[in-house]
């Protein structure tokens, strides 16, 4: 059965739409069309008061539903945290290993190429389009509540597992100081996308990185360096390049609104994403959870140690798009593109997810833009409401 979306404003990834109806048919978008008087033949979903608009893709997902990724995470545990993210508008994420051990990171792969196996079910698992590995290949100097006893040089077998081409989309997050521009260049050329973090690098050292194919900045500001006078640091790396990408996480707490705008102003439109770097809090009644033995807590919409160090997010894509719009004064129209068209340029997925255009994947979030609530989405064309 063809499904027909109607009576929403429609936003396709370029502009807004009033008058028009969306149909899909085997999980991709058929067309967009003017609004019928009569529905035959068709599923039909009344989105009135809601806005349609491309699903959103977040390229670095810790946990949620009150799990987190690790060497022990199960395929449904996977479908959990994807169903947690998925009532925000999430219909695209890359699941996020943050340092550990060769075992986990053996662990999370296989259980990713499992994931794949089950892509075009009606299942959020459709979600998942490939894995981050962020670490362990870091800097300590700049490893935030990352556990200091997994970061270390190279592993021996390194590129064969980070980049195998079952994972689908293979994002490293390395510190370009401390793995070198070849360790880069290799990962480049065997399909991964490279970005830079949890480093204590200098320009200088960003520069080689960025010409071997570095391709972004993880979570930009936070564990790297910053601009000074006489060295740009790692944060004037990234602003100053035009080709990378960079990621933000917008949750007031991480980033000053001031900072956030200024590095929009100073990246090319389109450079910069949204990303959450959400927790297991996110999706879950219990707001608190244990990481490396530590306490964590998530009030106010953040996440912290009991010391106030901030521990990732308790950030969610739909409160992500209303902060771009109320604290950086946005237009909402720009806020979803940096939800999902950005994004999915990031993951050389531009021409397959981000947009409502015929052919594309029906991968779509309907919400309510007067409280910011998702009531409906659809991944690979699968339905459900919220």
């Amino acid at each position: 059965m063809q499904q027909i979306l109607v009576h929403a404003r429609l936003f396709d990834g370029h502009q807004f739409h009033a008058g028009k109806a969306v149909t899909i048919n085997e999980g991709v978008i058929g067309d967009i069309v003017d609004q019928p008087r009569s529905i035959g033949g068709f599923e039909h979903h009344d989105l009135t008061g809601l806005v349609l608009a491309p699903g959103f893709v977040d390229v670095q997902v810790n946990g949620g539903g009150g799990l987190m990724l690790n060497g022990e995470t199960t395929l449904d545990e996977l479908e959990a945290i994807a169903d947690a993210h998925r009532a925000f508008g999430t219909t695209s994420l890359l699941p996020t290993l943050i340092s550990d051990s060769w075992m986990a990171m053996e662990h999370v792969a296989a259980l990713i190429t499992s994931a794949h196996r089950r892509w075009g079910e009606n299942s959020s698992l459709g979600a998942i389009k490939g894995v981050h590995f962020e670490g362990p290949y870091l800097n300590t100097a700049r490893k935030g509540v990352q556990n200091e006893d997994f970061i270390r040089p190279v592993d021996e077998g390194a590129v064969d597992l980070l980049t195998h081409p079952d994972l689908g989309v293979r994002v490293i997050t390395v510190a370009p100081e401390r793995v070198g521009s070849h360790f880069i260049s290799e990962l480049n050329s065997r399909g991964g996308i490279v970005c830079a973090g949890h480093t204590a690098g200098s320009y200088q050292d960003m520069q080689p990185a960025l010409r071997s194919g570095l391709r972004g900045f993880t979570h930009l500001f936070n564990a790297m360096t910053q601009i000074e006078a006489r060295e740009p640091g790692v944060v004037g790396a990234a602003l100053d390049s035009d080709e990378a990408w960079c990621g933000l996480i917008v949750d007031g707490f991480h980033v000053h609104s001031a900072s956030m705008r200024l590095a929009l102003k100073a990246k090319p439109r389109g450079k910069v994403m949204l990303v959450t770097d959400a927790m297991p809090s996110v999706g879950a009644k219990d707001k608190s959870f244990i990481l490396n033995g530590e306490y964590i807590h998530a009030h106010d919409g953040k996440c912290e140690t009991e010391d106030g160090t901030l521990a990732g997010s308790d950030l969610n894509m739909m409160t992500a798009v209303r902060n771009v719009v109320e604290l950086l004064g946005l237009p909402i129209s720009e806020a979803l593109r940096m939800a999902s068209s950005y994004p999915a340029a990031f993951m050389r997925m531009e021409t397959s997810i981000g947009m409502i255009a015929p052919g594309y994947v029906a991968d779509l979030v309907a919400f309510d833009p007067t409280t910011w609530t998702v009531r409906h989405s659809w991944i690979n064309g699968f339905h459900r409401a919220h």
